[in-house]
C-alpha cells in the first residue's frame, strides 16, 4: 500500500497536509484517529498526525490508538500532534501563557541536520508558521531538540531511532518557508514512491458526478466566482448542459456593477441556461436589525436555500428528480466546523443547517468540496476557463453583508481602559512610537484552530511595513482579547474611536460599494491584482476623532489556498493617496489598514 495515513484531529490544515503530499507525488488519505486501529494503519508506509483545537491534557481529548507507536513506521506529529505524541510517550504539554502561546509568523534555528532537517545546515535559521495556545514543556525519553524558536525550544523534536518527529509549527503552510522540504525528507524516510500526481483529477471527478447524480438533475447556483463558475463547468461536462440549470441570485449585496459583470462574463462562456433573481428586499427584509456576525450568515444561507426552492418550484422542478449544485470548496466545510474535530471559525452560507440537512439526504453535489483555491483555479486552467474568470478575486457568497459590521452600542472588554495603557506600555517597550487604540466593536479570527471574537486595535504614527509585520502578530500574540491589528493610514493620529449605530441598510451598502470600487479600480492601477490574492474593503460603524461618521478598512492579502495569509505590503505612499480619494466621502472619517496574517484573523472580517 503506497499512501501515507493522516489521522485528522480537526486542524483548519489537515487536508492542506494531504495536498501537500500528494502535490509531492504520494497518495495520501485522511482518516479520523477513533475509528483508526494501528491494525488499519499496518500496510501505510507512514503516519502524519494533524493539528486540532483540542488540548491533549483534557478529559475526553481526541487521541490515537498506542499501538501505532509499535507498527515500526514513521510517523510525524504537528502541533496538536506533536502535543499527542509527547503526551502519549511520557512527555509534558501544559498551557501556553504569554509567549508560550504563538500565532502568525515565527523563526526556528536548526539544531540538529537530521531526520527532517538532512538537508538543512546546523545553525541555520528559517521561517515557520505557528498556529498553537499550548506547548510542550518536556521531551519523552528518546526524542532530542531538532530546531528552537525565541519562544519555544521545542519547535521541531524527534526521536532519531524510530523515526518519530514532532512539529509544533506546521511545514504544510505556505509561509513555512521550506515546509516541502521538512515534508520530503519525512517522505524519503517512509520509502513511499512517487507515483501520484493531479492530472486525473477531472476524470475522476467527473465520473463520480455521473455516479452521485444518476438519473436526475442539477439545480445549481451560480455567483460568478471562480468556485461556482468552475463547479458549474464541471457538472455540465459530465451531465450536458440540459441537464444543468443555472441559478444567479442577485443579493443586493453585490459589488458596484457586478451583476452585470457576472452575467456577462458567463455568457461569454457560453452558459446559456442562467437565470437572474433580483432578491434583495428579502434579503434586506430578512437581515433588518441584526448585528451578530454568525446569525446574519445563518439568515442569509436559509434565503438563498428558500430562493431555490421557490425558483425551482416556479420551473415546476420535482425535488425527487433534481440536486441543489453548489460550489463549495474545503475551506469552507473546514472553517463551519465540518470535519469530525474541527472547531466552526464561522458558517459559511452554503453549510447552514438546511443545507447541511440536505446533504445527509444525499440531494447536493460539490464536485469541488475537497479542493482549496488554487487547485480550483488549476482544475479551470484544465477546463479551458480563462483568465479573468481563473484569476478573479474571491468574493463570499454573503457578499458585502459580512464586510459590513454592525453594531447599535459599543462593545468593549470589562478591564479596555487597563487592556489600552498595557497595549501602549508593550509599545513603548518594543521601542515603537506607535500609539494604540483599541475599537469598541469585535471581529471574527481563528488561533490555535478555535474561533475567536475579539477586539481589533489601531495603531497610528510614522512606521513601515517591517515594523509593523513585527509588531502585529507580537501584540496578538500577547494580548488575549486582541486578534486583529490595524493601522492608521489616513486620519495620522487615532484619538477616538466612537460607535455609530448601523446595521445592514441600503444606504450603508451604497456608501461600501462607492469605498470598493474606488479600492478595486486603485489596486489595478497600480499594477497589483495580481499580486494580491484578495482585497476585501470593510466598513466599520465607527467615527474616528469625531462622531457620527463611520471607517473603511482596506485588507489586501497575500495567500495561496486560503487557509494561511499574509497582509499585502503595498507601497504605502500609493495607500495613502487612495485613502484621500476614499475620504472625499463626507460620511467617512478614516481609511485604515488591516496588517494581521491569518491565523489569527481571518481574511474576512465576519
Amino acid at each position: 500500500m503506497n499512501k501515507i495515513a493522516i489521522l485528522d484531529f480537526g486542524s483548519q490544515y489537515t487536508h492542506l497536509i494531504a495536498t501537500r503530499i500528494r502535490r509531492l507525488g504520494i497518495y495520501s488519505e485522511i482518516l479520523h484517529p477513533a475509528d483508526t486501529t494501528a491494525e488499519t494503519l499496518k500496510d501505510y508506509k507512514g503516519i502524519i498526525l494533524s493539528g486540532g483545537p483540542s488540548s491533549v491534557y483534557e478529559a475526553g481529548s481526541p487521541t490515537v490508538d498506542p499501538a501505532i507507536f509499535n507498527l515500526g513506521l514513521p510517523i510525524l506529529g504537528t502541533c496538536y500532534g506533536h502535543q499527542l505524541i509527547t503526551h502519549l510517550l511520557g512527555g509534558t504539554v501544559e498551557p501556553g501563557t504569554g509567549v508560550g502561546a504563538e500565532f502568525g509568523k515565527a523563526e526556528i534555528t536548526i539544531a540538529k541536520s537530521e531526520g527532517i532537517f538532512s538537508n538543512f545546515q546546523p545553525n541555520e535559521k528559517t521561517q515557520v508558521w505557528m498556529s498553537h495556545g499550548d506547548r510542550v514543556t518536556k521531551l519523552p525519553e528518546g526524542f532530542e531538540i531538532l530546531a528552537s524558536s525565541t519562544d519555544d525550544p521545542y519547535s521541531a523534536v524527534g526521536d532519531l531511532k524510530r523515526n518519530f518527529f514532532g512539529l509544533q509549527f506546521h511545514s504544510e503552510v505556505a509561509h513555512t518557508t521550506k515546509g516541502n522540504e521538512i515534508l520530503s525528507n519525512f517522505l524519503k524516510l517512509t520509502g513511499a514512491e512517487h507515483d501520484w500526481d493531479l492530472s486525473g483529477f477531472i476524470e475522476r471527478s467527473l465520473e463520480q458526478i455521473r455516479e452521485q447524480v444518476g438519473e436526475r438533475n442539477v439545480f445549481m447556483m451560480i455567483s460568478g466566482g471562480v468556485d461556482s463558475t468552475v463547479a458549474y463547468v464541471m457538472l455540465v461536462k459530465a451531465l450536458g448542459e440540459d441537464r444543468v440549470h443555472g441559478l444567479f441570485v442577485d443579493t443586493g449585496f453585490m459589488r458596484d456593477g457586478e451583476r452585470h459583470e457576472v452575467e456577462s462574463a458567463l455568457h461569454a462562456e457560453g452558459i446559456t441556461k442562467l437565470q437572474t433573481v433580483d432578491a434583495s428586499p428579502e434579503f434586506f427584509t430578512a437581515l433588518e436589525g441584526v448585528t451578530e456576525p454568525e446569525k446574519k450568515r445563518e439568515i442569509i444561507g436559509r434565503v438563498f436555500l428558500e430562493i431555490q426552492a421557490r425558483e425551482s418550484k416556479a420551473l415546476g422542478l420535482n425535488p425527487e428528480h433534481w440536486m441543489l449544485g453548489q460550489g463549495t470548496i474545503y475551506p469552507d466545510t473546514i472553517e463551519s466546523g465540518g470535519t469530525k474535530n474541527s472547531a466552526k471559525i464561522k458558517t459559511h452560507h452554503n453549510r447552514v443547517p438546511e443545507i447541511e440537512a440536505l446533504i445527509k439526504e444525499g440531494r447536493v453535489i460539490e464536485p469541488l468540496k475537497d479542493l482549496y483555491k488554487d487547485e480550483v483555479r488549476e482544475v479551470g486552467k484544465k477546463l479551458g476557463l480563462p483568465n479573468n474568470l481563473v484569476w478573479r478575486h474571491p468574493f463570499p457568497g454573503p457578499g458585502l453583508a459580512v464586510r459590513i459590521l454592525c453594531a447599535t452600542q459599543p462593545d468593549l472588554p470589562e478591564n479596555a481602559e487597563a487592556l489600552a495603557a498595557e497595549l501602549n506600555a508593550f509599545l513603548s517597550d518594543k521601542k515603537s512610537s506607535l500609539t494604540a487604540t483599541l475599537l469598541p466593536i469585535k471581529s471574527v479570527g481563528v488561533q490555535g484552530d478555535f474561533r475567536t471574537y475579539r477586539h481589533p486595535v489601531v495603531l497610528s504614527g510614522d512606521t513601515d511595513w517591517d515594523e509593523l509585520a513585527a509588531l502585529s502578530p507580537a501584540l496578538t500574540n500577547r494580548f488575549h482579547d486582541v486578534n486583529r491589528v490595524l493601522y492608521s493610514i489616513a486620519p495620522a493620529t487615532t484619538t477616538s474611536a466612537t460607535i455609530t449605530p448601523g446595521t445592514l441598510t441600503a444606504e450603508r451598502v451604497q456608501r461600501l460599494q462607492k469605498a470598493d470600487k474606488l479600492a478595486m479600480l486603485w489596486l489595478r492601477e497600480i499594477n497589483e491584482h495580481l499580486n494580491v490574492w484578495q482585497m476585501p474593503t470593510v466598513l466599520l460603524p465607527l467615527s474616528i476623532n469625531t462622531e457620527g461618521k463611520e471607517a473603511i478598512v482596506l485588507r489586501p492579502i497575500v495567500s495561496e489556498e486560503a487557509m494561511t495569509a499574509h497582509f499585502a505590503e503595498l507601497p504605502l505612499a500609493k495607500v495613502r493617496q487612495i485613502a484621500a480619494t476614499i475620504l472625499e466621502d463626507s460620511s467617512l472619517s478614516a481609511v485604515l489598514y488591516d496588517v494581521t496574517n491569518k491565523p489569527p484573523a481571518t481574511i474576512e472580517w465576519e
